[in-house]
């Protein structure tokens, strides 16, 4: 996870703590309060899977320029090989 992505969480998480503690603090009735708290969770929950979904496309893009790249140089050596054995 890059250095913006662990702000990123660790803001969502901060916010989502700094609401649950509002909403238990608050002079609401309990089941209020619980579908507060309730709602909140299931935010940061879907913040979550937001930023875990980036994070793993993000990881699949660089898998597949990692495989381009490797293909790119085997393909290369191959045919400096084929080069080599024609010269030989």
């Amino acid at each position: 996870m890059n250095d913006n992505s662990k702000v990123f969480v660790a803001l969502l998480v901060g916010l989502a703590a700094g609401a649950a503690l509002g909403v238990l603090f608050a002079p609401d009735k309990g089941n209020e309060t619980r579908d507060k708290l309730a709602e909140s969770l299931k935010n940061l929950g879907d913040s979550i899977k937001e930023t875990a979904t980036a994070e793993i496309e993000n990881l699949m893009n660089l898998k597949d320029k990692v495989v381009d790249n490797i293909k790119s140089k085997i393909s290369s050596a191959e045919a400096e090989y084929q080069d080599d054995l024609e010269h030989a």
